[in-house]
């Protein structure tokens, strides 16, 4: 029986210049295939977004197992640095090489192939869902989130899902995320009065307001962390005042912070937080601060039970290794799926993404081809 050879769908996808939010031709290669298959397919672009539904089986059945992922990719950055074509799809000494290589058209490219090959020659009862967005490396205002507006919409719907990020540190198998923390950035403007160096008393300087407010900030412990998260950070990432003078009191400086958040916040209680404190410092120093918020997303955890189970078994019987439960790393898609159904993530090492000469090693393709099968077999046994 023919099967889906998923690395070579990884270099076709490889191929396709998805960079965020071009689509690049990465999600009409996978419609067709997967029409090909038996799914119906539906593009669901929004803005300047590309979007793809697809669906095996009946519509609102019982037993729904959702894929999601992405095709777009982040910019090559230096090109001339990159010693393999970036959209080039070469293999050397077991690697396939090309932005997207690991995040994520290989995870793509393995459960696409998966789930062709399990509906044709094995057809559940039950259906396959696939969301792939060509937003997932951008704002992400209309990628997963117009898929699921548009589910929502169409009365379509996962019983649970499985996001394809890489999830592994260093070794394929160790490590599937269960949730993710919470992301919010702040950007702080203070305003005083500007003047002359030699005479502080004539001008009001808004950088020792500014220095004590990111003081504070960075000083304060957020939390100890919780059963499932670690402790909550906060990052000054920027203070600038453009003031190349040095005879000079600026009028204004401004600075930035990213905090990571686990559950023992929300993106609300953490913005209150921030504007007592900008409150304080600037009642203290006599200054003006504005504060403006971006919560990228909130925390969240699927509690360990029977899809983390179902995963991890799956896992471990195609590598012999028994998964960490883990939430760390960054933000996901995820963190939009979580509102629509049980969500877990498994995917690739994720050791080259958004690297220089970004590359997967191309029997690991195959072996995540391999855990997603199991994965759809076991769910429908």
């Amino acid at each position: 029986m023919t099967q889906t050879d998923a690395a070579q769908l990884t270099a076709d996808l490889i191929r396709c210049p998805s960079v965020t939010p071009d689509e690049g031709g990465a999600l009409v290669l996978l419609a067709e295939k997967l029409s090909a298959a038996g799914f119906e397919c539906t593009r669901v672009d929004r803005g300047a977004v590309s979007n793809l539904f697809a669906r095996w089986g009946a519509k609102g059945h019982a037993r729904t197992f959702g894929f999601n992922g992405h095709t777009d990719v982040v910019p090559l950055g230096d090109e001339a640095a990159w010693t393999m074509a970036p959209f080039g799809a070469d293999e050397k000494d077991g690697f396939m090489y090309g932005r997207g290589a690991t995040d994520m058209k290989s995870g793509v490219a393995a459960f696409a192939a998966a789930a062709v090959d399990y509906v044709t020659q094995t057809p559940p009862d039950g259906a396959v869902i696939l969301t792939i967005t060509g937003d997932e490396e951008g704002d992400a205002i209309d990628g997963t989130t117009a898929l699921l507006d548009y589910m929502d919409a169409e009365g379509e719907a996962m019983s649970v899902c499985l996001v394809g990020e890489p999830t592994c540190p260093d070794t394929m198998g160790e490590m599937i995320k269960i949730g993710r923390r919470g992301s919010m950035t702040a950007w702080f403007t203070v305003t005083g009065v500007q003047g002359h160096s030699a005479y502080p008393h004539r001008a009001k300087n808004p950088l020792p307001a500014l220095a004590r407010l990111m003081d504070r900030l960075a000083s304060h412990e957020l939390d100890q962390g919780t059963d499932h998260f670690d402790a909550s950070t906060l990052a000054v990432v920027t203070m600038d005042t453009g003031n190349p003078a040095t005879n000079v009191i600026p009028a204004q400086c401004t600075a930035a912070v990213n905090i990571r958040f686990n559950d023992t916040h929300t993106g609300a209680g953490l913005t209150d937080w921030l504007q007592a404190e900008v409150d304080q410092v600037a009642q203290a120093f006599g200054v003006e601060i504005g504060m403006k918020v971006k919560i990228s997303g909130e925390s969240f955890l699927t509690p360990p039970g029977e899809l983390s189970d179902l995963v991890a078994a799956s896992v471990e019987a195609e590598t012999g290794i028994k998964p960490e439960l883990s939430t760390t790393g960054g933000t996901s898609d995820a963190r939009f799926v979580k509102n629509h159904c049980p969500v877990v993530e498994f995917g690739l090492v994720g050791r080259t993404m958004h690297q220089v000469d970004e590359r997967v090693e191309v029997a690991q393709i195959h072996q995540l081809k391999g855990i997603y099968a199991r994965i759809l077999r076991d769910y429908f046994a």
